[in-house]
């Protein structure tokens, strides 16, 4: 590699090229512990725990859904994927010392194996917080719906028949993509739980004012359908509180925070 081209390479790597990827969704990186615990309680009643489980969490930032689920399945192998380097890196450095948990940097699952998973949990990720604060009324250049309907298929094949889907705050409906009629809602929230993120339809259109209450989905061939749906309506009668907004709460929640906790240069 010539000097000008590795100057431009050492530039880029500085300037973050998960930053750039089409495959890049949500541009903020707050995350909170223990974030979902109503949702997290339900994937444990609905599939319960055993060193057989494999569960991924999509989007993982820095680790907090990880070792948020590690406390609900302490028994099952975990694996974090984010685009974010940095973040993968400081998601090792809580790890040290713990068993059957895995981190990888990138930016789908397209490397993971086919029928692999009992649980992906994709939450505040499919998303973009701009289009919210914005008052855009049409999703593209930003994101698109051919973007969501790829990452919702590779999901498919990743989990198992009877594999538990978890999705929240998108901005796409997951029952208008191709994948959905080979799944059965599990679980259903009330309205007020869920963040004001906007939905889009699938030519990115604004849908105004709609609300897609279904979060979580059960793969065909499994038998994880009734006790899913048993749990649905416990879930509902407990009311837990709303989900936060896939967007930050303070300046600090920029991704550029979590550049100066984790950047691997500077570890």
């Amino acid at each position: 590699m010539n000097p000008a081209t590795r100057a431009l390479a050492r530039t880029l790597g500085h300037l973050g090229w998960w930053r750039f990827s089409p495959e890049r969704f949500q541009p903020f990186n707050h995350t909170v512990p223990d974030r979902y615990p109503w949702l997290f309680s339900f994937a444990r009643e609905t599939l319960g725990d055993g060193s057989g489980r494999r569960l991924l969490s999509f989007g993982c930032s820095t680790g907090d859904e990880v070792f948020a689920l590690r406390r609900y399945f302490p028994a099952a192998s975990i694996k974090g994927i984010d685009i974010h380097p940095g973040a993968i890196a400081e998601c090792r450095r809580r790890a040290q010392g713990l068993l059957d948990l895995d981190f990888a940097t990138a930016s789908s699952p397209a490397s993971e194996p086919s029928g692999w998973y009992d649980a992906i949990f994709c939450l505040a990720v499919l998303c973009n917080g701009r289009l919210t604060t914005s008052g855009a009324q049409q999703s593209d250049p930003i994101l698109t719906f051919a973007m969501f309907e790829r990452m919702i298929e590779e999901f498919r094949r990743c989990l198992k028949p009877g594999g538990l889907l978890c999705l929240l705050t998108t901005n796409f409906r997951f029952g208008d993509t191709q994948a959905a009629a080979e799944f059965d809602v599990a679980l259903t929230v009330d309205e007020g739980m869920l963040a004001p993120d906007v939905l889009f339809d699938r030519n990115g259109r604004l849908m105004k004012g709609v609300r897609y209450t279904e979060v979580a989905f059960v793969k065909h061939g499994g038998g994880h359908g009734d006790s899913g749906r048993s749990c649905r309506d416990r879930m509902i009668g407990q009311q837990p509180q709303a989900v936060p907004a896939a967007r930050p709460t303070a300046p600090g929640d920029l991704d550029e925070t979590v550049d100066g906790l984790c950047d691997p240069e500077k570890q």
